[in-house]
């Protein structure tokens, strides 16, 4: 006998000026499963979350929570009704404890008449949350001091100390490692067998038969696609995501490549690469790949003189060049989009604007100081070009979709007119829609004479974008591929 979905959206309409971001979306919520939301940018996940977290108010359509419709008018609304959203930002407070994270703005009083905080019912609670989803930690810990996978953990931990039956996670993996996915997984798993129902958005496709029950696929706002994790492969999603088939997201064509743009000699480190060899031409997209520990990051960080060198020559258009430090790398039109934006490259805190002129500084100066103007035509034209989604250029970045977010990296680079582009991980945290309109970027800097080294761990990106691959193993080149040579299985048996 089929359940009752504890919660049931049918018909949901949004429109915003000049945009239906939902049109007819209907899904089905289970008490006790992971149901996994799927979409490429723009399909209208956000809006659904928000809708169903109170944030927004639909248009059109109908809302029932264990079988009654409701409104939920306002995110605290949400709350009481027993819905949480786990947000991809954290909102905890640093310098406070995980029991004051947990009951903020809500603490546990006591005394009758002079009302002050229960402390010890306060910790005692936070304790008792931590223990039943098996995170080991002192209630006392300040989360500054916790490691980003267990913050997250204190997030759901805040949304259990509301007795929330109904808990959102959006993309709960972007920051983790493979070891601290796997015991949210665990814990994940954990809720699910007490009854807790689970909306898991991801764009990790490879995750869903691990944690998933369900999957729902949304585009243009509409539902295309439900059912069970098992009967919808990869080729299936990512069909109905993008109305194509997997392979047609590579955008590779036949180019004419030019002269030589970079040439590496024996490039070595301490940090463990030695004796790199590679040229790179204009027009080229040049794979490099390999496991976890071969060095392939590392070799992107040398060449920028972002790690130092012991050995070996960097050729720039054919003259030696000494590149001791990222800002000579710019100078020799060297651009680079780091693996972990966050931490290289991105500024959170700043605009969409700044964010993408501040490599490029130089070409906005004027006398008296930065042209705002001009920087607000510029940074306009790069918008419109990457159609990156954002109300306003003046937005915070960290306000933006992951993808949105990577376009902005790259008009960073095409603002500053980089001729070199190294991509280490340029689809990494973005889903499969993003993925398509970033490899086909990819295509035209190409097309327009860059020269790109492209590193991934995905074989069949390095397989479908670049006209030649090297193979890295433990700090060496093993093995240099052609195009018309290659294979995931060939790739693989040199980097193992």
């Amino acid at each position: 006998m089929k359940s009752e979905p504890i919660l049931s959206l049918q018909g949901i309409v949004k429109r915003f000026p000049g945009v239906i971001a939902l049109n007819n979306a209907s899904l089905d919520f289970l008490k006790g499963e992971v149901h996994i939301l799927v979409g490429a940018n723009g399909a209208g996940k956000s809006t659904l979350v928000k809708i169903i977290a109170g944030v927004y108010q639909p248009d059109g359509g109908t809302i029932c929570l264990r079988g009654e419709p409701i409104n939920i008018k306002g995110p605290h609304k949400a709350q009481e009704m027993g819905i949480s959203v786990v947000h991809q930002n954290f909102s905890l407070i640093g310098v406070l404890d995980i029991a004051q994270n947990v009951f903020l703005n809500r603490e546990p009083l006591k005394g009758k008449v002079l009302k002050r905080i229960d402390w010890k019912r306060m910790y005692d609670e936070t304790r008792v949350i931590l223990d039943r989803i098996g995170l080991n930690v002192d209630p006392k810990t300040k989360v500054e001091n916790l490691p980003i996978a267990d913050q997250q953990m204190i997030e759901i931990v805040k949304a259990l100390s509301i007795e929330s039956e109904i808990l959102i996670l959006d993309e709960p993996t972007s920051s983790l490692s493979e070891q601290e996915v796997d015991e949210l997984f665990m814990r994940i798993l954990k809720l699910k067998e007490e009854g807790v129902c689970i909306i898991y958005i991801s764009h990790r496709v490879e995750d869903f038969n691990r944690i998933g029950d369900k999957v729902s696929v949304l585009r243009d706002g509409q539902t295309v696609g439900s059912g069970s994790i098992s009967k919808m492969n990869l080729e299936e999603i990512t069909k109905r995501m993008l109305g194509r088939n997997l392979q047609d997201i590579y955008t590779w064509e036949q180019r004419k490549l030019g002269k030589e743009l970079i040439r590496i000699e024996n490039l070595s480190s301490h940090v463990g690469f030695k004796d790199i060899s590679f040229t790179l031409k204009e027009g080229e997209i040049l794979g490099i790949a390999g496991v976890v520990g071969a060095k392939r990051t590392e070799l992107a960080h040398a060449i920028i003189g972002a790690l130092p060198i012991y050995g070996g020559s960097i050729y720039y258009k054919g003259k030696p060049v000494k590149i001791r430090r990222p800002k000579d790398a710019v100078k020799f039109g060297i651009g680079v989009l780091h693996e972990d934006k966050s931490k290289n490259g991105m500024f959170p805190a700043l605009s969409v604007a700044k964010n993408m002129t501040s490599v490029g500084l130089e070409k906005i100066k004027r006398r008296w100081g930065i042209s705002l103007g001009f920087e607000g035509e510029v940074v306009e034209k790069f918008r419109k070009r990457l159609n990156i989604q954002t109300a306003s250029i003046e937005n915070k970045i960290n306000v933006l979709s992951g993808g949105n977010q990577q376009k902005v990296m790259f008009s960073k680079m095409m603002f500053a007119n980089s001729e070199i582009l190294i991509l280490d991980e340029p689809t990494k945290g973005i889903d499969i829609g993003a993925k398509q309109e970033i490899f086909k970027l990819i295509n035209d800097l190409a097309n327009e004479g860059k020269g790109i080294i492209f590193i991934s761990s995905e074989l069949p990106e390095v397989v479908g974008m670049c006209d030649r691959i090297l193979v890295m193993k433990q700090g060496k080149i093993v093995e240099e591929i052609l195009r018309e040579e290659v294979s995931e299985e060939k790739i693989l048996r040199s980097a193992l």
